[in-house]
């Protein structure tokens, strides 16, 4: 990082058996290593991840700056997002559930500030009200990856042929939401 074994970065040792980066959202660096790792091969690994670090902390200087100039939703807006969403969602959810032979549990939304959706094991579905502000494909692709749960309750191949076997542009909205999902995220009243 070119500032030093004791700058720039806050080390902690435990009984792990390899080393670990972490950028931290306000920026800062942790290095976790191993007890017996000496400092120098914990410089060295730092240097061999530089981009990496760096990589990092553009991200969180431009969702920094996203955030300065994005309008918070208010409650108002959120309760006519959330109803909007008690309406759409629940027919995209039965329309895929047909599609994939699968049945599922009660559905909730929510204003969640990470997630866009989840399943639980008992097939309960819920989903980020902030969806009605993305296209409706990302939409769709939300509920299917969310239905595919319910044949498969992790993110294995097995678990994206099925995503992929019902809704093939799936990669398409993943990106979408990769670039825009933070923007809309933002909007969130903190």
């Amino acid at each position: 990082m070119g500032e030093g074994p004791d700058k720039g970065y806050r080390l902690i040792r435990s009984k792990r058996r390899t080393m670990a980066i972490e950028v931290k959202p306000d920026g800062s660096v942790i290095v976790r290593a191993p007890f017996v790792v000496p400092r120098s091969e914990i410089t060295s690994f730092l240097e061999q991840h530089e981009n990496w670090i760096l990589k990092k902390k553009k991200e969180i200087e431009i969702r920094l700056r996203e955030a300065a100039g994005t309008d918070r939703l208010t409650s108002e807006d959120l309760e006519k997002l959330k109803r909007e969403a008690a309406q759409r969602i629940p027919e995209r959810v039965r329309f895929y559930a047909e599609k994939l032979h699968v049945s599922y549990g009660r559905i909730s939304i929510r204003a969640q500030k990470t997630r866009w959706g989840s399943c639980s094991a008992v097939g309960n579905l819920s989903f980020n009200c902030l969806l009605m502000l993305a296209p409706e494909e990302v939409l769709d692709s939300v509920v299917v990856h969310e239905l595919c749960h319910r044949k498969e309750m992790n993110h294995s191949a097995a678990f994206y042929r099925e995503v992929f076997a019902v809704y093939p542009e799936y990669e398409r909205s993943y990106r979408w939401l990769k670039t825009h999902g933070r923007s809309l995220l933002l909007r969130l009243p903190e």
